[in-house]
């Protein structure tokens, strides 16, 4: 992709209006050193020296779609307790160059906001708390949550569904976007896990990992198998099939059979969580903006290249895609010029 085509793409991804519904969280990172074992116990004491929040799963996608500069609309529950208070907060601050805000919200007073603490020291990750309830949200909650939807998709671009199997994305919200989608002719781009896995027929793009999808088919993938990926597009009936692989980059399988090997543009690998949100978030905005498949899942590549390079969950601005892009190009330029490629 020459830079004037990525520079065009990332213009109109910028007046892109993209929907984000699925299981929103809070991570919390407690930040510390230690020195000393626990005479308790036999584990390490951690000093905590600070604190601070992010937003998680499908914030976390909204959050990178607000700093490509796009408005985000994101459609999630949430509880009544201080941590629902906190997700409200980072949306507020989180928006980038786009807009981001908290109106499609539902709160849910029984319900805790899922939240995910990590204690961390001399940068290495010691600990992580899970806080959660993953059964399915009431009925009433449902409703609620459809007819924000609904409001959200009114004049969207995209919708991006974030499923983490916390009980937001009940079989009734995911056939309501789906058919909203449908009905507006816009693309949807799907983050799956296990308990969802094969309802979402006529996606646009379904972004699994091997792991998910091994577990899904009942079988280890032979990837250097032609076979392998095509049939597992054809039984869960999406358009197209993005397999992420971690160091290894991502596969694409498009719906004429094509299969797409795109290698990792990582240079360094510091921390791969909100990775995948990334590529979610880049995918998505791209397409709303005329981006071909193998387009948006390039781009979204250089993206997750760069977020697994820093501490935590965070997002990708276009400036450091459009640079990253610039000096990749610019090596393989020199390298065909010394004769190497």
């Amino acid at each position: 992709m020459i830079r004037d085509r990525l520079e065009s793409l990332i213009r109109k991804m910028e007046a892109a209006k993209i929907v984000v519904v699925g299981d929103a969280m809070l991570d919390v990172y407690l930040v510390g050193e230690v020195d000393r074992v626990s005479p308790e116990a036999p584990v390490p004491v951690v000093t905590v020296h600070g604190r601070r929040h992010a937003l998680g799963g499908a914030a976390n996608v909204a959050a990178n779609v607000a700093t490509i500069g796009a408005e985000c609309r994101l459609v999630a529950v949430i509880g009544d307790d201080p941590r629902g208070d906190s997700v409200r907060a980072e949306l507020a601050g989180g928006g980038g160059g786009g807009q981001l805000t908290d109106k499609y919200l539902v709160v849910a007073a029984a319900r805790p906001t899922t939240s995910k603490t990590r204690v961390v020291a001399r940068g290495q990750q010691m600990l992580r708390i899970d806080e959660e309830v993953e059964e399915p949200i009431p009925a009433r909650t449902m409703e609620q949550l459809a007819a924000e939807l609904e409001r959200a998709m009114r004049d969207a671009d995209a919708l991006l569904i974030e499923d983490y199997n916390k009980g937001t994305l009940v079989p009734q919200v995911i056939e309501r976007g789906m058919a909203l989608a449908r009905k507006r002719g816009v693309p949807v781009v799907v983050d799956p896990k296990f308990k969802n896995f094969f309802a979402y027929r006529g996606a646009t793009v379904f972004k699994p990992n091997r792991r998910e999808l091994e577990q899904a088919m009942g079988a280890a993938l032979d990837l250097a198998h032609p076979d392998a990926l095509p049939e597992a597009l054809g039984k869960l009936a999406v358009d197209n099939l993005l397999l992420t692989l971690g160091a290894e980059g991502m596969m694409l399988v498009t719906k004429d059979q094509a299969i797409t090997r795109i290698p990792t543009m990582a240079r360094e690998v510091f921390d791969v969580s909100g990775a995948g949100d990334t590529v979610t978030a880049w995918v998505g905005t791209a397409l709303a903006a005329g981006a071909s498949v193998r387009e948006a899942a390039h781009i979204a590549n250089f993206a997750a290249g760069i977020e697994v390079g820093k501490a935590g969950v965070a997002t990708v601005s276009p400036a450091e895609v459009l640079a990253v892009h610039e000096a990749y190009y610019d090596q393989l330029g020199k390298l065909r010029r010394e004769g190497l490629l």
